[in-house]
C-alpha cells in the first residue's frame, strides 16, 4: 500500500495549502477514532506533518496508540513535498 500523508493541522490551515493527497486529521479527529483509518492497515506507512513538527509528534503518539506501526515525523508541508513526493 502507498503511504499516506496526513496533515495534523487544523482545518483553517489545511485551507490555506497542503500537500497534494494528503488527508486532513487535526488531533480532535484523531482523539475521535479517525474513523478516515478504519480501513488502513496497522502498518501502512503515515507520514504526518503540520507547521513545525510538534503536533506532528503528539500526532504520532496517538496513532501509536491506536496500533499504528510505521509512523514518519514529515515535519512539515515543504519538507514532506521535496522529500516524498
Amino acid at each position: 500500500m502507498d503511504p499516506i500523508i496526513i496533515d495534523v493541522r487544523e482545518k483553517f490551515e489545511f485551507k490555506s495549502g497542503h500537500v497534494r493527497g494528503a488527508i486532513n486529521l487535526p488531533p480532535h479527529k484523531l482523539m475521535a477514532g479517525a474513523s478516515e483509518l478504519a480501513d488502513v492497515p496497522k502498518d501502512t506507512q503515515l507520514i504526518l506533518y503540520c507547521r513545525s513538527g510538534a503536533r506532528s509528534a503528539a500526532a504520532m503518539n496517538i496513532l501509536r496508540s491506536m496500533g499504528f506501526t510505521n509512523l514518519v515525523n514529515g515535519i512539515n508541508k515543504d519538507h514532506v513535498a521535496a522529500k516524498y513526493l
